[in-house]
């Protein structure tokens, strides 16, 4: 049996006995829990991330958010471009380096932080999970990632 089948579950139900299923469905929950938290504040869910990465940390080269969100130029470019349009963020070429394009904040981009703040504790307590649980869940999903990566194609 492919490893990736081995799975509890005692069912004839081949979706039962995928665990990319099961990761499939609860990123799509995500998804459907985020929307009605997010479309208030005119933000998607990649928006809403790269807005958190600003927030942290800013300004960030596009490169820097690509990495952080493993996302390729030309997906982030478009939504980047996007939030400019919302007057949420800035981009400025690097006079150094006109391939790197900066990305700062906006005051709205800034003020929008404090309208966002209560969305991670409504998607925690939409999980049913404690912190703890979830924190010890992330480490795993986090080392089953590196560890498909690093074997990608192989």
């Amino acid at each position: 049996m492919n490893p990736e089948h081995s799975h509890p579950a005692s069912s004839d139900d081949p979706m039962e006995q995928m665990i990319c299923f099961d990761l499939y469905a609860a990123s799509q929950a995500f998804t459907r829990q985020y929307k009605p938290l997010l479309d208030p504040l005119g933000l998607t869910y990649p928006q809403y991330l790269v807005m958190l990465n600003l927030w942290k940390d800013e300004p960030l080269t596009v490169g820097d958010i690509g990495k952080r969100l493993s996302l390729e130029s030309n997906t982030l470019t478009p939504l980047i471009k996007r939030l400019q349009d919302a007057g949420l963020v800035t981009r400025r070429r690097d006079p150094a380096d006109e391939r790197r394009v900066a990305v700062g904040l906006t005051d709205a981009g800034r003020a929008l932080e404090a309208r966002a703040a209560h969305v991670p504790s409504r998607i925690l307590e939409a999980t049913g999970m404690q912190t703890s649980e979830l924190v010890r869940l992330q480490a795993r999903l986090r080392r089953l990632t590196r560890h498909m990566q690093a074997h990608r194609g192989k």
